[in-house]
């Protein structure tokens, strides 16, 4: 009878079902609590540029018009303040969506992408709606390992997927070792650096991936307007080499880029000291949250985002399926992070000075309970 019935009606392509859904961190707290503080998606404290909030109301009166399909303006913009060529840029519905176009590209049934074992959960699904296998590899104390993505490289694959920084651990890899990964790839195999989080990195051996495209065929950059601000604008960019930019702008949606997001983007990414003020705040407020945690005696992945991955006891009281019971209830949400491979931790977004008290006085009275 199950037969009969999928033959009765469209049924997805084999696999496709196989995928495990994106779930994305919670945002709300249980009814009654009076205020809730979301520190689950690694959102901006202080919001969005004001100037970019101007921008985005001058569009309201025009939203009959479609927008420019290329982003130029957007493109112009972001090019102006990374001093690259607007022409190997190519701007999205986030930067979720570039990298699904990247697998959608490269990837076909049968071929392999490398992935890092607690690396950015997308990357996963996008490789599986190609038809594509994903192959994770082992982290060494939670950081990539050059060495066990170069061994899994095989003649079937074609993309390694990087966050750098990564997404939940918040380590990175040191530009020299992202390019001996790069020295030690097949010339057809494309190297995707995901660098969504480059805003907040304060590291001296630290590069986005710039340097790399500009001398490679086979290298792009992936990054996000989200962090600084504009995440329900869902703004993301590429930069590339330009049959990449071309295969890209073949598959891609006409009109990706909204109006809104187009303009709200070109401002935000003009207004440097709004980006700056949000940067001074992460430090500040990173290496706070950080030291703090550690002497209530957890552990605490060194983290160069805006976000801190901290790791429970393994006794059932103070799990941290039992520490977000308790923050939920008094209005902190933070992300769990099971799916990514650590059962027993939870992701906290830098937030503002009173959230980030907040839980850690919180955290302090539930450890002692």
């Amino acid at each position: 009878m199950n037969q009969a019935s999928d033959q009765a009606r469209p049924t997805p392509r084999a696999g496709i079902m196989d995928i495990e859904a994106y779930v994305p961190g919670k945002s709300t707290a249980p009814a009654g609590v009076a205020k809730v503080h979301k520190l689950s998606s690694n959102e901006n404290p202080l919001g969005p540029s004001p100037k970019a909030i101007e921008a985005a109301r001058d569009v309201a009166a025009k939203l009959d018009i479609y927008p420019d399909g290329t982003a130029r303006r957007l493109r112009e913009a972001i090019a102006e303040v990374h001093g690259l060529n607007p022409a190997n840029i190519v701007c999205s519905n986030g930067s979720d969506e570039i990298l699904g176009l990247l697998a959608q590209t490269y990837l076909a049934p049968g071929d392999e992408a490398v992935i890092t074992e607690h690396g950015f959960m997308v990357y996963k699904i996008y490789i599986q709606s190609a038809g594509a296998v994903p192959v994770s590899v082992k982290e060494t104390n939670e950081r990539a390992d050059v060495d066990a993505i170069l061994a899994a490289v095989t003649p079937r694959t074609r993309i390694i997927f990087l966050a750098n920084p990564n997404n939940p651990t918040g380590t990175y890899l040191p530009f020299q070792e992202v390019r001996r990964l790069h020295a030690g790839l097949p010339p057809n195999v494309l190297l995707v650096l995901d660098a969504a989080y480059a805003e907040y990195v304060r590291r001296n051996d630290y590069e986005a991936g710039v340097e790399l495209v500009a001398g490679a065929e086979n290298v792009v950059m992936t990054r996000t307007f989200s962090k600084l601000g504009l995440g329900g604008a869902r703004i993301g960019w590429m930069y590339a080499p330009m049959h990449i930019i071309d295969a890209i702008n073949r598959v891609r949606g006409p009109f990706n880029v909204n109006a809104t997001a187009i303009e709200a983007g070109i401002a935000a990414i003009r207004d440097r000291a709004h980006v700056e003020r949000s940067v001074a705040h992460n430090d500040t407020w990173l290496r706070w949250v950080s030291e703090e945690l550690t002497k209530l005696g957890l552990r605490v992945t060194p983290s160069v985002g805006n976000f801190v991955l901290i790791h429970f006891p393994e006794d059932k009281k103070h799990s941290a399926a039992a520490a977000d019971d308790y923050l939920s209830a008094r209005g902190y949400i933070l992300r769990r992070v099971s799916g990514y491979g650590f059962p027993n931790a939870l992701r906290m977004s830098i937030g503002t000075e009173e959230a980030n008290r907040g839980v850690v006085a919180a955290l302090a009275t539930f450890l002692k309970s």
